[in-house]
């Protein structure tokens, strides 16, 4: 993965950080990503639309569609890049755990 972006950022806004978790909300354009990160914390993300995700990891890309309000979840330790795929704004909530 490079770490050179040619796409737009996704801007993350932070809704709560306390000693139990933090919680950011992330707005993408389409064709915005997060650039390449580890997440240092498990965490849940909760779609507020449905979203259209490339993510692109170390192995490889792969593409995953999850309607709004599902939820999924990832251990700490996770590498990768989150990009909107779709045409449309793109945004979901992501609770991480401490």
């Amino acid at each position: 993965m490079s770490q050179f972006r040619a796409r737009p950022p996704a801007i993350p806004t932070t809704l709560l950080d306390d000693d139990v978790v933090r919680i950011i909300r992330w707005d993408f354009e389409p064709g915005a990503d997060t650039g390449v990160h580890t997440h240092g914390l498990g965490y849940v993300v909760v779609p507020m639309t449905d979203c259209h995700f490339l993510i692109e990891e170390d192995g490889g890309s792969r593409t995953v569609d999850i309607a709004r309000g599902a939820a999924y979840r990832r251990e700490a330790g996770t590498t990768h890049n989150v990009v909107n795929r779709g045409s449309e704004f793109m945004s979901f909530v992501e609770i991480e755990y401490k």
